[in-house]
Protein backbone atom coordinates (compact mmCIF):
# COMPACT_ATOMS: atom_id res chain seq x y z
CA UNK A 1 0.00 0.00 0.00
CA UNK A 2 1.46 3.30 -0.79
CA UNK A 3 0.41 5.36 2.14
CA UNK A 4 -2.72 3.29 2.59
CA UNK A 5 -2.24 -0.11 0.96
CA UNK A 6 -1.04 -1.94 -2.22
CA UNK A 7 -0.24 -5.23 -3.82
CA UNK A 8 2.79 -6.22 -5.79
CA UNK A 9 1.52 -5.02 -9.13
CA UNK A 10 -1.65 -3.11 -8.30
CA UNK A 11 0.31 -0.22 -6.88
CA UNK A 12 -2.09 2.49 -7.95
CA UNK A 13 -4.49 1.27 -5.35
CA UNK A 14 -1.65 1.18 -2.90
CA UNK A 15 -1.01 4.80 -3.58
CA UNK A 16 -4.63 5.55 -3.07
CA UNK A 17 -4.44 3.91 0.30
CA UNK A 18 -1.61 6.19 1.11
CA UNK A 19 -3.55 9.10 -0.29
CA UNK A 20 -6.50 8.22 1.87
CA UNK A 21 -4.16 8.23 4.79
CA UNK A 22 -3.65 11.96 4.39
CA UNK A 23 -6.86 13.30 2.87
CA UNK A 24 -9.09 15.77 4.80
CA UNK A 25 -12.74 15.65 6.13
CA UNK A 26 -15.89 17.83 7.25
CA UNK A 27 -18.36 17.25 9.93
CA UNK A 28 -22.07 17.79 10.18
CA UNK A 29 -24.29 16.98 13.12
CA UNK A 30 -24.76 13.52 14.42
CA UNK A 31 -26.23 12.90 17.78
CA UNK A 32 -25.45 14.63 21.07
CA UNK A 33 -22.64 14.00 23.46
CA UNK A 34 -20.36 15.97 25.69
CA UNK A 35 -16.75 17.02 25.46
CA UNK A 36 -14.54 14.06 26.16
CA UNK A 37 -16.05 11.86 23.51
CA UNK A 38 -19.69 11.22 24.22
CA UNK A 39 -19.77 11.74 27.95
CA UNK A 40 -17.63 10.17 30.59
CA UNK A 41 -13.88 10.01 30.84
CA UNK A 42 -11.67 8.12 28.40
CA UNK A 43 -9.75 5.14 29.78
CA UNK A 44 -6.38 6.83 29.27
CA UNK A 45 -3.74 7.85 26.75
CA UNK A 46 -2.65 4.85 24.64
CA UNK A 47 -5.11 2.63 26.52
CA UNK A 48 -5.94 0.96 23.19
CA UNK A 49 -2.34 0.32 22.14
CA UNK A 50 -1.03 -3.14 22.98
CA UNK A 51 -4.07 -3.92 25.12
CA UNK A 52 -7.88 -3.79 25.12
CA UNK A 53 -9.48 -0.61 26.45
CA UNK A 54 -12.95 -0.84 28.03
CA UNK A 55 -13.63 -4.56 27.46
CA UNK A 56 -17.34 -5.44 27.29
CA UNK A 57 -19.79 -7.87 25.71
CA UNK A 58 -22.74 -5.52 26.01
CA UNK A 59 -24.86 -5.33 22.87
CA UNK A 60 -26.90 -2.49 21.44
CA UNK A 61 -26.64 1.12 20.37
CA UNK A 62 -25.33 2.84 17.26
CA UNK A 63 -21.62 2.95 16.43
CA UNK A 64 -20.98 6.26 14.69
CA UNK A 65 -18.07 6.67 12.28
CA UNK A 66 -17.15 9.91 10.52
CA UNK A 67 -14.68 10.27 7.66
CA UNK A 68 -13.36 12.63 5.04
CA UNK A 69 -12.72 9.88 2.50
CA UNK A 70 -15.17 7.35 1.11
CA UNK A 71 -13.86 3.91 0.20
CA UNK A 72 -12.34 3.48 -3.23
CA UNK A 73 -14.93 0.68 -3.44
CA UNK A 74 -17.07 -1.29 -0.97
CA UNK A 75 -16.85 -4.26 -3.34
CA UNK A 76 -14.58 -6.76 -1.52
CA UNK A 77 -12.64 -7.62 -4.67
CA UNK A 78 -12.18 -3.99 -5.73
CA UNK A 79 -11.52 -2.14 -2.49
CA UNK A 80 -7.94 -1.33 -1.56
CA UNK A 81 -8.11 1.27 1.18
CA UNK A 82 -6.92 -0.12 4.50
CA UNK A 83 -9.86 1.33 6.43
CA UNK A 84 -12.25 -0.29 3.95
CA UNK A 85 -10.68 -3.72 4.49
CA UNK A 86 -11.15 -3.26 8.23
CA UNK A 87 -14.78 -2.14 7.82
CA UNK A 88 -15.70 -4.81 5.25
CA UNK A 89 -15.54 -7.50 7.92
CA UNK A 90 -18.94 -6.28 9.09
CA UNK A 91 -20.52 -7.70 5.92
CA UNK A 92 -17.95 -10.06 4.42
CA UNK A 93 -16.31 -13.18 5.75
CA UNK A 94 -13.27 -15.10 4.54
CA UNK A 95 -11.92 -18.61 5.09
CA UNK A 96 -9.44 -17.20 7.58
CA UNK A 97 -9.07 -13.73 9.07
CA UNK A 98 -6.62 -11.73 11.22
CA UNK A 99 -6.73 -12.83 14.82
CA UNK A 100 -8.83 -10.48 16.98
CA UNK A 101 -6.27 -9.00 19.33
CA UNK A 102 -4.13 -5.93 19.89
CA UNK A 103 -0.88 -5.16 18.12
CA UNK A 104 1.25 -8.09 17.04
CA UNK A 105 -1.42 -10.64 18.03
CA UNK A 106 -3.32 -9.66 14.89
CA UNK A 107 -0.48 -10.76 12.62
CA UNK A 108 -1.65 -14.37 12.99
CA UNK A 109 -4.67 -15.68 11.10
CA UNK A 110 -7.48 -17.73 12.61
CA UNK A 111 -10.39 -19.70 11.09
CA UNK A 112 -13.43 -17.72 9.98
CA UNK A 113 -15.64 -19.47 7.41
CA UNK A 114 -13.31 -22.45 7.58
CA UNK A 115 -13.14 -24.98 10.42
CA UNK A 116 -9.38 -24.53 10.71
CA UNK A 117 -6.47 -22.82 8.96
CA UNK A 118 -6.28 -25.52 6.31
CA UNK A 119 -4.47 -28.74 5.55
CA UNK A 120 -1.20 -28.09 3.68
CA UNK A 121 0.41 -30.68 1.42
CA UNK A 122 3.99 -31.84 1.90
CA UNK A 123 5.16 -29.77 -1.07
CA UNK A 124 3.39 -26.70 0.42
CA UNK A 125 1.50 -26.04 -2.81
CA UNK A 126 -1.96 -27.42 -1.95
CA UNK A 127 -4.25 -25.98 0.73
CA UNK A 128 -7.52 -27.73 1.62
CA UNK A 129 -10.32 -26.25 3.73
CA UNK A 130 -13.68 -27.37 5.07
CA UNK A 131 -16.38 -24.76 5.65
CA UNK A 132 -17.99 -24.64 9.08
CA UNK A 133 -21.76 -25.32 9.12
CA UNK A 134 -24.32 -22.56 9.68
CA UNK A 135 -22.66 -19.79 7.67
CA UNK A 136 -25.34 -18.07 5.61
CA UNK A 137 -26.06 -15.15 3.35
CA UNK A 138 -28.41 -12.38 4.41
CA UNK A 139 -31.34 -14.22 2.79
CA UNK A 140 -30.61 -17.36 4.81
CA UNK A 141 -29.05 -19.45 2.04
CA UNK A 142 -25.82 -21.21 3.02
CA UNK A 143 -22.44 -19.85 1.99
CA UNK A 144 -20.84 -22.53 -0.20
CA UNK A 145 -17.34 -23.28 -1.40
CA UNK A 146 -18.49 -22.29 -4.88
CA UNK A 147 -19.46 -18.85 -3.59
CA UNK A 148 -15.92 -18.43 -2.27
CA UNK A 149 -14.40 -19.61 -5.53
CA UNK A 150 -16.62 -17.29 -7.56
CA UNK A 151 -15.75 -14.30 -5.37
CA UNK A 152 -12.05 -14.95 -5.80
CA UNK A 153 -12.44 -15.45 -9.56
CA UNK A 154 -13.87 -11.94 -9.90
CA UNK A 155 -10.37 -10.54 -9.35
CA UNK A 156 -9.35 -11.95 -12.74
CA UNK A 157 -11.97 -9.74 -14.46
CA UNK A 158 -9.68 -6.72 -14.46
CA UNK A 159 -11.73 -4.99 -17.16
CA UNK A 160 -14.68 -4.81 -14.73
CA UNK A 161 -13.36 -5.59 -11.25
CA UNK A 162 -10.23 -3.43 -11.19
CA UNK A 163 -8.43 -1.54 -8.46
CA UNK A 164 -8.16 -4.25 -5.82
CA UNK A 165 -5.24 -6.46 -4.78
CA UNK A 166 -4.04 -9.13 -7.19
CA UNK A 167 -2.04 -11.33 -4.82
CA UNK A 168 -4.27 -14.36 -5.41
CA UNK A 169 -3.98 -14.00 -9.18
CA UNK A 170 -0.21 -13.98 -8.91
CA UNK A 171 -0.08 -17.03 -6.63
CA UNK A 172 -2.77 -19.17 -8.28
CA UNK A 173 -2.43 -18.18 -11.93
CA UNK A 174 0.86 -16.33 -12.52
CA UNK A 175 0.57 -16.76 -16.28
CA UNK A 176 -2.91 -15.20 -16.24
CA UNK A 177 -4.48 -17.94 -18.31
CA UNK A 178 -7.89 -17.52 -16.69
CA UNK A 179 -9.97 -14.58 -17.95
CA UNK A 180 -12.44 -14.19 -15.11
CA UNK A 181 -16.04 -15.37 -14.59
CA UNK A 182 -17.60 -12.88 -17.02
CA UNK A 183 -15.60 -14.39 -19.89
CA UNK A 184 -15.69 -17.93 -18.51
CA UNK A 185 -17.01 -20.38 -21.10
CA UNK A 186 -17.73 -23.15 -18.60
CA UNK A 187 -21.38 -23.77 -17.77
CA UNK A 188 -21.11 -22.79 -14.10
CA UNK A 189 -18.64 -19.92 -14.68
CA UNK A 190 -16.25 -21.57 -12.23
CA UNK A 191 -13.47 -22.47 -14.65
CA UNK A 192 -10.40 -21.44 -12.64
CA UNK A 193 -8.55 -24.75 -12.45
CA UNK A 194 -6.35 -23.69 -9.52
CA UNK A 195 -9.38 -23.86 -7.18
CA UNK A 196 -11.41 -27.03 -6.76
CA UNK A 197 -14.77 -27.37 -4.99
CA UNK A 198 -15.43 -31.12 -4.50
CA UNK A 199 -18.64 -30.31 -2.62
CA UNK A 200 -20.44 -27.37 -1.03
CA UNK A 201 -18.26 -27.40 2.08
CA UNK A 202 -14.85 -28.29 0.60
CA UNK A 203 -12.42 -26.05 -1.25
CA UNK A 204 -8.88 -26.82 -2.45
CA UNK A 205 -6.27 -24.35 -3.71
CA UNK A 206 -3.34 -25.33 -5.94
CA UNK A 207 -0.48 -22.83 -5.84
CA UNK A 208 1.98 -22.49 -8.69
CA UNK A 209 4.77 -22.49 -6.10
CA UNK A 210 4.96 -22.40 -2.29
CA UNK A 211 4.10 -19.10 -0.65
CA UNK A 212 4.32 -18.69 3.11
CA UNK A 213 1.89 -15.75 3.06
CA UNK A 214 -0.93 -17.56 1.27
CA UNK A 215 -3.09 -17.63 4.39
CA UNK A 216 -2.54 -13.87 4.77
CA UNK A 217 -3.81 -13.44 1.21
CA UNK A 218 -6.90 -15.50 2.00
CA UNK A 219 -7.56 -13.22 4.99
CA UNK A 220 -8.09 -10.04 2.93
CA UNK A 221 -11.54 -9.16 1.52
CA UNK A 222 -10.48 -10.06 -2.04
CA UNK A 223 -10.90 -13.69 -0.91
CA UNK A 224 -14.47 -13.12 0.33
CA UNK A 225 -17.39 -15.02 -1.22
CA UNK A 226 -19.73 -13.38 -3.71
CA UNK A 227 -22.90 -15.19 -4.70
CA UNK A 228 -23.17 -15.45 -8.45
CA UNK A 229 -26.88 -14.60 -8.65
CA UNK A 230 -26.31 -11.42 -6.61
CA UNK A 231 -23.25 -10.19 -8.50
CA UNK A 232 -23.76 -6.84 -10.24
CA UNK A 233 -20.20 -6.56 -11.60
CA UNK A 234 -19.14 -2.88 -11.51
CA UNK A 235 -22.28 -1.92 -9.54
CA UNK A 236 -21.83 -4.51 -6.81
CA UNK A 237 -20.07 -1.91 -4.62
CA UNK A 238 -23.32 0.04 -4.24
CA UNK A 239 -24.97 -2.80 -2.33
CA UNK A 240 -22.77 -5.81 -1.50
CA UNK A 241 -24.70 -8.90 -0.40
CA UNK A 242 -23.78 -9.76 3.18
CA UNK A 243 -22.25 -12.94 4.57
CA UNK A 244 -21.42 -11.21 7.86
CA UNK A 245 -23.29 -9.95 10.93
CA UNK A 246 -24.42 -6.70 9.28
CA UNK A 247 -26.03 -5.78 5.96
CA UNK A 248 -26.43 -2.58 3.98
CA UNK A 249 -29.48 -0.49 4.82
CA UNK A 250 -28.42 2.51 2.75
CA UNK A 251 -25.43 3.97 0.93
CA UNK A 252 -25.14 7.42 -0.60
CA UNK A 253 -21.62 7.69 -2.09
CA UNK A 254 -19.48 10.41 -0.49
CA UNK A 255 -22.30 11.22 1.93
CA UNK A 256 -23.33 8.35 4.18
CA UNK A 257 -23.50 4.61 4.74
CA UNK A 258 -25.66 2.67 7.21
CA UNK A 259 -25.41 -0.98 8.22
CA UNK A 260 -28.00 -2.83 10.28
CA UNK A 261 -28.02 -6.28 11.80
CA UNK A 262 -28.22 -9.26 9.46
CA UNK A 263 -30.85 -11.36 11.21
CA UNK A 264 -29.73 -14.46 9.28
CA UNK A 265 -26.23 -14.34 10.75
CA UNK A 266 -25.59 -17.09 13.28
CA UNK A 267 -23.10 -16.26 16.01
CA UNK A 268 -22.42 -20.01 16.43
CA UNK A 269 -20.97 -20.05 12.89
CA UNK A 270 -18.69 -17.08 13.52
CA UNK A 271 -16.02 -17.37 16.22
CA UNK A 272 -14.45 -14.01 15.38
CA UNK A 273 -16.99 -11.17 15.28
CA UNK A 274 -18.62 -9.83 18.43
CA UNK A 275 -21.33 -7.94 16.49
CA UNK A 276 -22.19 -5.72 19.47
CA UNK A 277 -23.79 -2.56 17.99
CA UNK A 278 -27.33 -2.72 16.61
CA UNK A 279 -26.54 -0.18 13.93
CA UNK A 280 -23.36 1.18 12.31
CA UNK A 281 -23.35 4.53 10.54
CA UNK A 282 -20.75 6.44 8.56
CA UNK A 283 -20.99 10.19 7.95
CA UNK A 284 -18.82 11.39 5.06
CA UNK A 285 -17.77 15.02 5.15
CA UNK A 286 -15.17 17.35 3.69
CA UNK A 287 -13.86 19.53 6.51
CA UNK A 288 -11.15 17.78 8.51
CA UNK A 289 -10.99 20.41 11.26
CA UNK A 290 -14.76 20.34 11.74
CA UNK A 291 -14.59 16.54 11.90
CA UNK A 292 -12.03 16.68 14.68
CA UNK A 293 -14.21 19.16 16.58
CA UNK A 294 -17.23 16.88 16.23
CA UNK A 295 -15.22 13.92 17.49
CA UNK A 296 -14.04 15.82 20.56
CA UNK A 297 -17.62 17.04 21.18
CA UNK A 298 -18.82 13.43 21.20
CA UNK A 299 -21.00 13.65 18.10
CA UNK A 300 -19.18 10.69 16.56
CA UNK A 301 -17.15 7.83 17.96
CA UNK A 302 -14.12 7.60 15.69
CA UNK A 303 -12.59 8.55 12.35
CA UNK A 304 -13.16 5.72 9.87
CA UNK A 305 -10.05 6.65 7.86
CA UNK A 306 -7.88 6.70 11.01
CA UNK A 307 -5.35 8.97 9.33
CA UNK A 308 -4.65 11.07 12.41
CA UNK A 309 -6.15 14.24 13.82
CA UNK A 310 -5.18 17.57 12.31
CA UNK A 311 -2.93 20.00 14.12
CA UNK A 312 -5.68 22.02 15.82
CA UNK A 313 -7.76 19.00 16.80
CA UNK A 314 -4.72 17.09 17.97
CA UNK A 315 -3.61 19.95 20.21
CA UNK A 316 -7.06 20.33 21.76
CA UNK A 317 -7.49 16.59 22.27
CA UNK A 318 -4.12 16.21 23.98
CA UNK A 319 -4.80 19.21 26.22
CA UNK A 320 -8.44 18.57 27.19
CA UNK A 321 -9.18 14.87 26.63
CA UNK A 322 -5.91 12.95 26.43
CA UNK A 323 -7.63 9.88 27.87
CA UNK A 324 -9.53 9.55 24.58
CA UNK A 325 -6.41 9.45 22.42
CA UNK A 326 -4.18 6.67 21.14
CA UNK A 327 -0.80 7.04 19.41
CA UNK A 328 -0.15 3.78 17.53
CA UNK A 329 2.40 2.80 14.93
CA UNK A 330 0.63 2.80 11.57
CA UNK A 331 2.82 0.27 9.75
CA UNK A 332 3.86 2.92 7.22
CA UNK A 333 7.30 4.30 6.51
CA UNK A 334 7.60 7.80 5.06
CA UNK A 335 10.73 8.10 2.97
CA UNK A 336 12.71 9.53 0.09
CA UNK A 337 13.62 7.24 -2.79
CA UNK A 338 16.58 7.74 -5.15
CA UNK A 339 15.91 6.62 -8.76
CA UNK A 340 19.10 5.12 -10.17
CA UNK A 341 18.12 6.20 -13.69
CA UNK A 342 18.73 9.81 -12.70
CA UNK A 343 22.39 10.86 -12.43
CA UNK A 344 24.22 11.07 -10.12
CA UNK A 345 22.01 8.71 -8.11
CA UNK A 346 23.28 5.82 -10.20
CA UNK A 347 26.27 6.10 -7.85
CA UNK A 348 25.80 4.62 -4.34
CA UNK A 349 28.08 7.23 -2.81
CA UNK A 350 25.90 10.09 -4.04
CA UNK A 351 22.89 8.36 -2.51
CA UNK A 352 24.71 7.90 0.78
CA UNK A 353 25.70 11.57 0.74
CA UNK A 354 22.01 12.53 0.89
CA UNK A 355 21.36 10.13 3.79
CA UNK A 356 24.27 11.53 5.79
CA UNK A 357 23.46 15.12 4.81
CA UNK A 358 19.82 14.97 5.93
CA UNK A 359 18.73 16.48 9.24
CA UNK A 360 16.63 13.58 10.53
CA UNK A 361 15.06 15.43 13.45
CA UNK A 362 13.98 18.21 11.11
CA UNK A 363 12.39 15.63 8.80
CA UNK A 364 10.59 14.06 11.76
CA UNK A 365 9.35 17.49 12.84
CA UNK A 366 8.07 18.21 9.34
CA UNK A 367 6.06 14.98 9.50
CA UNK A 368 4.44 16.16 12.77
CA UNK A 369 6.98 15.30 15.46
CA UNK A 370 7.38 12.10 17.51
CA UNK A 371 3.66 11.67 18.26
CA UNK A 372 1.92 12.84 15.09
CA UNK A 373 4.76 11.97 12.73
CA UNK A 374 6.44 8.94 14.25
CA UNK A 375 9.78 7.61 15.36
CA UNK A 376 12.81 8.43 13.24
CA UNK A 377 13.10 5.67 10.64
CA UNK A 378 16.35 3.72 10.39
CA UNK A 379 15.53 1.00 7.84
CA UNK A 380 12.92 -0.13 5.32
CA UNK A 381 11.02 -2.64 7.47
CA UNK A 382 8.59 -1.01 9.93
CA UNK A 383 8.08 -2.21 13.52
CA UNK A 384 4.69 -3.78 12.69
CA UNK A 385 6.22 -6.20 10.14
CA UNK A 386 7.84 -9.51 11.04
CA UNK A 387 11.58 -9.10 10.53
CA UNK A 388 11.89 -5.61 11.97
CA UNK A 389 15.22 -5.38 13.79
CA UNK A 390 15.22 -2.94 16.68
CA UNK A 391 18.48 -1.06 16.88
CA UNK A 392 19.49 -1.66 13.26
CA UNK A 393 20.81 1.73 12.11
CA UNK A 394 23.64 1.47 9.56
CA UNK A 395 23.82 5.23 8.93
CA UNK A 396 23.43 6.48 12.51
CA UNK A 397 20.11 8.06 11.58
CA UNK A 398 18.57 7.65 15.03
CA UNK A 399 20.91 10.27 16.49
CA UNK A 400 18.72 12.75 14.63
CA UNK A 401 21.47 14.92 13.21
CA UNK A 402 23.08 15.41 9.83
CA UNK A 403 26.67 14.22 9.50
CA UNK A 404 28.22 16.80 7.15
CA UNK A 405 31.71 15.27 7.36
CA UNK A 406 30.56 11.85 6.17
CA UNK A 407 28.31 13.47 3.57
CA UNK A 408 31.32 15.33 2.18
CA UNK A 409 33.36 12.11 2.11
CA UNK A 410 30.61 10.40 0.11
CA UNK A 411 30.33 13.35 -2.30
CA UNK A 412 34.04 13.09 -2.93
CA UNK A 413 33.78 9.32 -3.44
CA UNK A 414 31.04 9.79 -6.02
CA UNK A 415 33.04 12.37 -7.97
CA UNK A 416 30.94 15.36 -6.88
CA UNK A 417 33.07 17.00 -4.16
CA UNK A 418 31.35 20.36 -4.68
CA UNK A 419 27.86 18.87 -4.73
CA UNK A 420 25.34 18.68 -7.56
CA UNK A 421 21.87 19.80 -8.65
CA UNK A 422 18.76 17.60 -8.53
CA UNK A 423 14.98 17.76 -8.15
CA UNK A 424 12.72 16.53 -5.35
CA UNK A 425 9.31 15.32 -6.53
CA UNK A 426 6.49 15.69 -4.00
CA UNK A 427 2.70 15.50 -4.15
CA UNK A 428 1.15 18.96 -4.00
CA UNK A 429 -1.87 17.78 -2.01
CA UNK A 430 0.16 16.43 0.92
CA UNK A 431 1.30 19.31 3.17
CA UNK A 432 3.44 17.03 5.35
CA UNK A 433 5.23 15.67 2.29
CA UNK A 434 5.89 19.19 0.99
CA UNK A 435 7.23 20.12 4.42
CA UNK A 436 9.59 17.13 4.48
CA UNK A 437 10.80 17.96 0.96
CA UNK A 438 11.56 21.51 2.04
CA UNK A 439 13.34 20.26 5.16
CA UNK A 440 15.49 17.94 3.06
CA UNK A 441 16.17 20.74 0.60
CA UNK A 442 17.45 23.01 3.39
CA UNK A 443 19.79 20.44 4.93
CA UNK A 444 21.21 19.29 1.56
CA UNK A 445 22.02 22.89 0.63
CA UNK A 446 24.49 22.93 3.52
CA UNK A 447 26.58 20.20 1.87
CA UNK A 448 26.44 21.67 -1.64
CA UNK A 449 23.47 19.77 -3.06
CA UNK A 450 21.03 22.14 -4.76
CA UNK A 451 17.68 20.34 -4.66
CA UNK A 452 14.72 22.05 -6.31
CA UNK A 453 11.30 21.03 -4.98
CA UNK A 454 8.75 20.17 -7.68
CA UNK A 455 5.19 19.79 -6.33
CA UNK A 456 3.15 17.74 -8.81
CA UNK A 457 -0.53 16.82 -8.99
CA UNK A 458 -0.83 14.06 -6.39
CA UNK A 459 -3.80 12.52 -8.17
CA UNK A 460 -1.54 11.80 -11.15
CA UNK A 461 1.13 9.96 -9.20
CA UNK A 462 0.90 6.80 -11.35
CA UNK A 463 2.04 8.60 -14.50
CA UNK A 464 4.32 11.17 -12.83
CA UNK A 465 6.55 9.43 -10.30
CA UNK A 466 5.14 5.99 -11.19
CA UNK A 467 6.50 6.19 -14.74
CA UNK A 468 10.29 5.64 -14.80
CA UNK A 469 10.62 7.35 -18.19
CA UNK A 470 8.97 10.49 -16.83
CA UNK A 471 11.07 10.36 -13.66
CA UNK A 472 14.23 10.40 -15.76
CA UNK A 473 12.93 13.12 -18.10
CA UNK A 474 12.01 15.35 -15.15
CA UNK A 475 15.35 14.74 -13.41
CA UNK A 476 13.56 13.50 -10.28
CA UNK A 477 16.58 12.38 -8.31
CA UNK A 478 14.60 12.29 -5.05
CA UNK A 479 10.99 11.13 -4.67
CA UNK A 480 9.09 11.72 -1.42
CA UNK A 481 6.55 8.98 -0.71
CA UNK A 482 5.30 6.43 1.81
CA UNK A 483 4.37 2.77 1.97
CA UNK A 484 2.40 0.36 4.13
CA UNK A 485 1.86 -3.40 3.98
CA UNK A 486 -1.16 -5.21 2.57
CA UNK A 487 -0.44 -7.80 5.25
CA UNK A 488 2.21 -7.69 7.98
CA UNK A 489 5.05 -9.60 6.33
CA UNK A 490 8.12 -8.77 4.28
CA UNK A 491 6.33 -9.91 1.14
CA UNK A 492 3.35 -7.70 1.90
CA UNK A 493 5.59 -4.73 2.63
CA UNK A 494 9.08 -4.99 1.17
CA UNK A 495 8.76 -6.87 -2.11
CA UNK A 496 6.75 -4.29 -4.11
CA UNK A 497 9.28 -1.54 -3.41
CA UNK A 498 12.59 -3.41 -3.78
CA UNK A 499 12.09 -6.30 -6.22
CA UNK A 500 13.28 -5.58 -9.77
CA UNK A 501 10.64 -7.93 -11.17
CA UNK A 502 8.01 -5.40 -10.09
CA UNK A 503 9.32 -2.37 -11.94
CA UNK A 504 6.49 -1.12 -14.13
CA UNK A 505 6.11 1.41 -16.92
CA UNK A 506 3.24 3.04 -15.02
CA UNK A 507 2.11 2.88 -11.39
CA UNK A 508 5.61 1.71 -10.46
CA UNK A 509 6.40 1.62 -6.73
CA UNK A 510 10.02 0.48 -6.96
CA UNK A 511 11.07 4.10 -7.44
CA UNK A 512 14.83 3.49 -7.08
CA UNK A 513 14.47 0.81 -9.79
CA UNK A 514 16.35 -1.68 -7.61
CA UNK A 515 17.26 -4.69 -9.72
CA UNK A 516 19.52 -6.78 -7.51
CA UNK A 517 19.48 -10.59 -7.95
CA UNK A 518 20.76 -11.03 -4.39
CA UNK A 519 17.76 -9.16 -2.98
CA UNK A 520 15.38 -11.10 -5.21
CA UNK A 521 16.90 -14.41 -4.08
CA UNK A 522 16.38 -13.48 -0.43
CA UNK A 523 12.77 -12.50 -1.12
CA UNK A 524 12.09 -15.76 -2.97
CA UNK A 525 13.61 -17.75 -0.12
CA UNK A 526 11.51 -15.88 2.43
CA UNK A 527 8.29 -16.36 0.44
CA UNK A 528 8.91 -20.10 0.25
CA UNK A 529 9.38 -20.28 4.04
CA UNK A 530 6.12 -21.12 5.85
CA UNK A 531 7.47 -20.32 9.34
CA UNK A 532 6.85 -16.54 9.72
CA UNK A 533 9.69 -16.13 12.22
CA UNK A 534 12.20 -17.79 9.91
CA UNK A 535 10.84 -15.82 6.95
CA UNK A 536 11.21 -12.63 8.98
CA UNK A 537 14.92 -13.34 9.49
CA UNK A 538 15.37 -13.64 5.72
CA UNK A 539 13.49 -10.40 5.07
CA UNK A 540 15.74 -8.84 7.67
CA UNK A 541 18.73 -9.72 5.49
CA UNK A 542 16.96 -8.31 2.43
CA UNK A 543 16.35 -5.06 4.30
CA UNK A 544 20.07 -4.86 5.10
CA UNK A 545 20.93 -5.26 1.41
CA UNK A 546 18.50 -2.45 0.56
CA UNK A 547 20.00 -0.14 3.17
CA UNK A 548 23.57 -1.00 2.14
CA UNK A 549 22.62 0.09 -1.36
CA UNK A 550 21.29 3.40 0.03
CA UNK A 551 18.27 3.27 -2.26
CA UNK A 552 16.00 4.90 0.32
CA UNK A 553 16.22 7.48 3.07
CA UNK A 554 13.59 6.56 5.69
CA UNK A 555 12.04 9.59 7.41
CA UNK A 556 9.73 8.07 10.02
CA UNK A 557 8.17 4.87 11.22
CA UNK A 558 4.81 6.59 11.11
CA UNK A 559 2.58 7.13 14.11
CA UNK A 560 -0.79 8.89 14.30
CA UNK A 561 -2.86 10.56 16.99
CA UNK A 562 -6.30 8.93 16.70
CA UNK A 563 -9.49 9.57 18.65
CA UNK A 564 -11.88 7.15 20.38
CA UNK A 565 -15.02 8.31 22.14
CA UNK A 566 -15.72 7.40 25.73
CA UNK A 567 -18.70 5.34 24.51
CA UNK A 568 -16.49 2.81 22.74
CA UNK A 569 -15.81 -0.64 24.16
CA UNK A 570 -13.33 -3.36 23.14
CA UNK A 571 -10.96 -0.78 21.67
CA UNK A 572 -7.51 -1.82 20.48
CA UNK A 573 -5.23 -1.07 17.54
CA UNK A 574 -3.93 -3.85 15.31
CA UNK A 575 -0.88 -4.50 13.16
CA UNK A 576 -3.13 -6.30 10.66
CA UNK A 577 -4.86 -3.02 9.79
CA UNK A 578 -1.85 -0.69 9.99
CA UNK A 579 -2.52 0.68 13.45
CA UNK A 580 -6.28 1.11 13.05
CA UNK A 581 -8.76 -0.11 15.60
CA UNK A 582 -10.23 -3.57 15.08
CA UNK A 583 -13.61 -2.33 13.89
CA UNK A 584 -15.31 -5.73 14.09
CA UNK A 585 -14.62 -5.90 17.85
CA UNK A 586 -16.05 -2.49 18.79
CA UNK A 587 -19.13 -1.93 20.90
CA UNK A 588 -20.77 1.18 22.34
CA UNK A 589 -22.27 2.12 25.66
CA UNK A 590 -25.82 3.22 24.94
Amino acid sequence: MTTQGTSRRRTVAGATLVVAALVGVTACGGGGGKSGGGGGKGPGFDAGVGKVASPSDKKGGELKFIATQDADSWDPQRGYYGFAWDFMRYYTRTLVTPKPGPGAESRAVVPDLATDTGKISADKKTYSFTLRPGSTWEDGKPVTSRDIKYGIERTWAQDKISGGPTWLMQVLDPDKKYKGPYKDTSKDKLGLSAIETPDDRSIVFHLARPNGDFLQMLAIPAAAPVRQDMDKAEKYALRPFSSGPYKFESYDPNKSLVLVRNDKWDKNSDPVRKALPDRISVKLTTNADAMDSDLIAGNYDLDLNATGMGSAGRQKALQTAKGNVDNPQTGFIRYAAFPQSVAPFDNVHCRRAVIYGADHTSLQTARGGPEAGGDIGTGMLPPAVQGFEKGYDPYGIAQGKADPAKAKEELKACGKPDGFTTTIAVRNNKPQEVATAESLQASLKKIGIDAQVDPYDGAQYATVIGAPKNVKAKNYGIIVQGWGADFPSGQGYLQPIVDGRFIQESANQNYPEINDPAIEKLIDDAIAETDPVKAGKIYQEANKKVMEGAYYLPFTFEKNIIWRSSRLTNVYTTDAYNGRYDYAALGVVK
